[in-house]
C-alpha cells in the first residue's frame, strides 16, 4: 500500500507541472457538475493518465477522451479567490476526488 501511494506520488508530482491549452466551450454551458480547475488535462491514452487511471482501478472504454489531474472545484466565478491559473475545464465525471476527473472540455471563464 506504501509503494502504491508513492507511486502515486511520484506521478502527480510528475504531472504537476499546468500547461496551457485551447479555450473551449463557455463556462455558462457545463451542465455536468462545477467547473474545475485542473493541473493538467490530457487523453486518458497518455502514458501518465492511463497510469493513474490502472493505479486506481479505473476501466475506461473510450481512451479517447481527455481526463483532468489533480482537480479542484471553481465555486463561483468572478469573486476573488476562484480563479483557475492552470486549465478551466467541465468534466463528465469528477467522482475520484479530485485526483482525476474523466471526460474533460476546457471552457473559458
Amino acid at each position: 500500500m506504501q509503494l502504491k501511494l508513492a507511486f502515486v506520488s511520484f506521478a502527480l508530482a510528475t504531472l504537476a507541472v499546468a500547461t496551457p491549452a485551447p479555450r473551449g466551450e463557455p463556462a455558462s454551458s457545463c451542465s455536468t457538475g462545477p467547473i474545475q480547475c485542473c493541473n493538467t488535462v490530457e487523453p486518458a491514452s497518455s502514458a501518465g493518465a492511463a497510469s493513474l487511471l490502472g493505479l486506481l482501478g479505473i476501466v475506461l472504454q473510450n481512451l479517447n477522451v481527455d481526463v483532468g489531474i489533480t482537480c479542484s472545484p471553481i465555486s463561483v466565478i468572478g469573486i476573488s479567490g476562484n480563479s483557475c491559473s492552470a486549465q478551466a475545464v467541465c468534466c463528465q465525471d469528477n467522482s475520484n476526488g479530485g485526483l482525476i476527473s474523466i471526460g474533460c472540455v476546457p471552457v473559458t471563464l
